[in-house]
């Protein structure tokens, strides 16, 4: 599974990197840091993966197959 980001709707909220913190931090900027960007979710990584997901309150976030 991989996760996309759309860096231009994230607004910084950072519930996704409560949610999957070797995931998603965000930068000094409050800039979304996506870790696994373009590569599969590692699978013990995956139940917080998709809460991070459903968390982003301006779906950021999309889960992909």
């Amino acid at each position: 599974m991989k996760i996309s980001a759309d860096h231009d709707r994230c607004e910084g909220h950072g519930l996704c990197t409560e949610q999957a913190p070797a995931i998603f931090e965000l930068d000094d900027d409050a800039e979304l840091v996506h870790r696994f960007e373009g590569t599969d979710i590692p699978p013990e990584q995956l139940a917080a993966a998709r809460a991070a997901v459903t968390s982003c309150p301006v779906a950021a976030l999309r889960e992909l197959p």
